[in-house]
């Protein structure tokens, strides 16, 4: 049995209430959250957690690591530097994870994201 108290099923969400307090945050800080929620998921899918092997899906990772890809790419120029060389050294490194966790190697370029950072060699 929970402890927790459900909502009643009548009760609705808040729409305007979460639409006025999405207004409130910089596109800077959606972009970025967004970035590290991609980034947190694909470590797990491709097995960099503490329970690696249970979660680890490496057609699961490819298709997070080439959003992440995307998303970079495309606001880039939008973000500062400050912000998109760290993500960038994170997409780096989970593409150099992927690439070992992988057991049929992708020719260099034809990795996950590697359309939109070049190839990644490791």
């Amino acid at each position: 049995m929970s402890d927790a108290n459900p909502a009643p099923e009548d009760e609705q969400p808040d729409f305007d209430a979460m639409a006025r307090d999405i207004a409130e945050v910089p596109a800077v800080e959606v972009i970025v959250t967004v970035a590290v929620n991609l980034m947190s998921a694909a470590a797990v899918k491709i097995g960099l957690t503490e329970d690696g092997e249970k979660h680890k899906d490496l057609d699961e990772a490819r298709k997070l690591i080439h959003a992440l890809a995307g998303l970079l790419d495309a606001s880039t120029t939008e973000i500062s530097s400050f912000h998109a060389a760290p993500l960038r050294d994170g997409l780096k490194s989970l593409q150099l994870a992927f690439r070992e966790a992988s057991l049929v190697k992708d020719e260099p370029g034809q990795g996950p994201g590697e359309k939109y950072t070049g190839p990644v060699y490791g």
